[in-house]
Parts: structure tokens; sequence; C-alpha cells
């Protein structure tokens, strides 16, 4: 039913064989428990309907990643921290090559984040265990258990994926669907700027001065979490950034009262903490106050409403696939700001542009023209 691959020599084997096959059936196993970085356990592939479990702690995997990069497609199914993993591994960002089966779905009506274990219920009336989601993927020798566990998970994709992607050039989706994948994996590749990374915790009502502590602490927050390979809410969750800011602790006994934050971190780190909190630039210097989200009037939102029906009626994509909340926001702010479209999320820069997109444009500036 499958192969554990442990030596070198069979891995360049199934490199050949990846080389007369050019679409492959992946998921990987790994611990991301108390570091910030991955570590690859096992990576499951499944070529021309062959299942190797290539065992990430002994094998050198260069030629792998090439064979990924250069693939014709690569499925999986909900790949968000797979390609992260394959991303860290091999320094690249940009894997366009991906069919994500949960993702497409989401477009057949099946909700966002449909499980592997009940796609294959569902769709073929495969049942698999999922009792080993938490195992040590790291220790070795590998169980049993845990070796059936990774082989399923790609055992059926290839099949599922057929079945799918047959379902959407039906319905004329395949084309957006893949496109969707795209955006997914140019995204997980993206980084904030590292002077912008308060922006991913503060907000609108968040003064100027707040800000700027804001911007200090997420900055050597990160640099801290990269430097000992630890989560970044090992250092600070974002709910003691934000007490930190609005409490703005003067001394080392009011920091210990500071909400979540670990007894280590004020232990060790607190008088970097009240420094970054106290000893501010400039004032000029200052990042400026973050925009208000949108806040829609009845009428607004009737109208947006109206467009996203629309939109669904003339796609038949459910209406959760073809808009979050995230991307409105943005929409608004662009609308605001007059910018230039290409700043927009490249989800509505795509097929959505002329079903949804655009329509939102107009009604948004209708609402700004009308309130001027």
């Amino acid at each position: 039913m499958f192969q554990l691959i442990q030596k070198q020599q069979d891995l360049d084997a199934i490199i050949v064989q990846m080389g007369q096959c050019s679409t492959y059936g992946l998921d990987t196993e790994f611990i991301k428990v108390d570091t910030l970085w991955p570590k690859l356990g096992v990576f499951q592939i499944n070529v021309a309907d062959q299942v190797y479990l290539l065992d990430g702690t002994c094998l050198d995997l260069n030629q792998f990643w090439q064979k990924i990069f250069t693939a014709q497609q690569n499925i999986f199914h909900a790949c968000g921290e797979d390609i992260d993993l394959i991303y860290h591994y091999t320094g690249q960002n940009h894997l366009n090559n991906v069919f994500d089966t949960q993702v497409a779905l989401s477009f057949l009506g099946y909700g966002l984040q449909v499980s592997y274990q009940n796609a294959l219920k569902t769709l073929l009336n495969i049942e698999i265990d999922k009792d080993q989601t938490r195992s040590d993927w790291l220790a070795r020798p590998l169980s049993q258990e845990q070796l059936n566990y990774a082989a399923n998970d790609v055992l059926y994709i290839m099949q599922l994926s057929e079945q799918i992607q047959a379902e959407l050039n039906e319905k004329g989706m395949l084309a957006w669907v893949l496109e969707d994948c795209r955006h997914l994996t140019y995204e997980i590749g993206q980084h904030t700027a590292l002077n912008a990374l308060y922006q991913d915790v503060g907000n609108y009502r968040h003064s100027r001065r707040q800000l700027m502590q804001l911007q200090r602490l997420a900055l050597w927050r990160d640099q801290l979490s990269k430097a000992l390979n630890i989560p970044k809410s090992f250092v600070l969750k974002n709910s003691s950034l934000m007490d930190l800011v609005e409490k703005n602790p003067r001394n080392p006994y009011l920091l210990a009262g500071i909400k979540d934050i670990r007894a280590n971190i004020v232990r060790e780190y607190g008088k970097t903490i009240l420094a970054l909190l106290q000893e501010l630039p400039e004032p000029e210097t200052w990042p400026e106050k973050l925009p208000r989200p949108m806040r829609a009037s009845k009428e607004l939102s009737e109208k947006i409403d109206q467009v996203l029906s629309n939109a669904v009626l003339d796609t038949q994509i459910p209406k959760e696939v073809l808009m979050r909340k995230k991307w409105m926001n943005a929409l608004y702010q662009h609308v605001v700001a007059s910018s230039e479209l290409d700043r927009l999320p490249p989800y509505l820069l795509g097929w959505r542009y002329r079903v949804l997109t655009q329509p939102l444009i107009e009604v948004l500036r209708q609402e700004l023209d009308d309130h001027a």
C-alpha cells in the first residue's frame, strides 16, 4: 500500500518516477508546537497511485523540492501549513501549481473548511481514521498506526481531486478555483514589512503614541521569536500587546499584571519591554492613525447584499466564497483613499472583478458621493 523511504538511493528512484508523472498528491506531517519554524517529520507523496512516505529527518530533499516547484499540478487538501513548510525548507515563496481540494469544495457548496476525512466520506464513501493528528512525527521508529495514518492522507487524494475537478469543469469553475489557489499560495508567501507588523495588532482606536509603542513591541517580538525559534505568542500574545499599550505600565510590578504575559518574559525581558514603551522617538516619526473599518448604513448594507446576491446568481458560487470581510474592508479603504487597483487583494482583481469588485466599487463610490 505504501513505502517508507529512509535511504537516499530509494528517494533517487522516486525522483526518476516523478520525472515521468507531473501531477502529485501531497501532504506533510510535522511538529510545530513550541517552535516558530516547522520541523518536518514525514512528507507523503502519491505518484501514479504509488504512495511513498519520505522521512524528513534523514533525507536530502533538494531534488524533491525542485520537482514540486516544476510539477504540472500539486494536489493538497487544506494546503496552508504544508505550503508554509515548503517555503521554509526551500527558501522560495511562490508555489503556483497547487490544486487545493478544500478550496475547490468550498466553490461547490461544502463550506470553507470541510475536512479531508469528511470529504472522502461524502464524495467517495471512504472512511479513514484521524487518531494520529497529535502524534510525535519526529520520534523514530514511527508506529504502524502513524504510517497508516500518513499514507491514508494521500492514498485517495488523486481520486478525490479527479471527481472534484470533473464537477468544476462541468460547472465552468475550474479556472476560478485554480486562480484562487494561486492567490492562496502567493498570500502564504507574503510577509508583513517589519515596520508595519503593528498593523496586525493595532486598530483605529489607538492613538499615534500607542501605535508607536505597538510598532516597537511588535518588531522586538518578531526579532526575539526568530532568534530563539519560538512562537511569537511565547514572547507576547496579541492580547498582551494590546494591554501593554492601553495600561502603559511603568514598573515591573505593573508589568506582571498585564493580560496573558508569561512570568519568565517579565523576569528576563521586563526592563526591555518597559524601555520599549517609554523611550519613544520624536512624535513626528510616530505612525499615522489607522483607518476606521467600514461601517455600513442599513441602506448601504442592502445595496452590498444585492450585489453579492447578483454575483451568487451569476456564478453559482456561495456568498462566503465570493467575499471575505477583510477583502470588503480593503475595498472600502481603496475607495476612500482613491488608491490604485493593484493595491487591492489579488482575489478581487481576477475573475471576481467583473461580477463583484467593479459593481461594489460603484456602490461604495456612490455612497461616498452622496455623503460628501
